[in-house]
């Protein structure tokens, strides 16, 4: 799994701050993304982790329980769905239009 490059979360960080009224600057978003991703990513438990690639980063989801809270659960989900599925009868809803 590669991960996400810096650039890519600090465009991200920077859309999601614009409004009509509030233009931030983008190279100091960049700069503080960058700082907050090597200050936050080396414990073997942060959220964020390097992925030997210089420059990109991945949820740390081995370690840290706050990154695996983050992740959806889909098998989980799919299970759910099935039983309820299978329980309740289908019923053919169509109107007659052409009794």
């Amino acid at each position: 799994m590669r991960g996400i490059s810096v650039k890519s979360i600090a465009r991200h960080v920077y859309n999601r701050n614009c409004t009509f009224f509030s233009q931030p600057d983008f190279r100091e978003i960049h700069v503080y993304v960058q700082a907050f991703l090597l200050r936050n990513s080396k414990s073997a438990h942060s959220l964020v982790e390097k992925t030997g690639v210089r420059g990109y980063y991945r949820l740390n989801t081995s370690g840290s329980a706050d990154a695996r809270h983050l992740m959806l659960d889909f098998q989980h989900q799919r299970d759910g769905t099935e039983k309820t599925e299978e329980s309740t009868v289908k019923e053919d809803l169509s109107l007659d239009l052409f009794a």
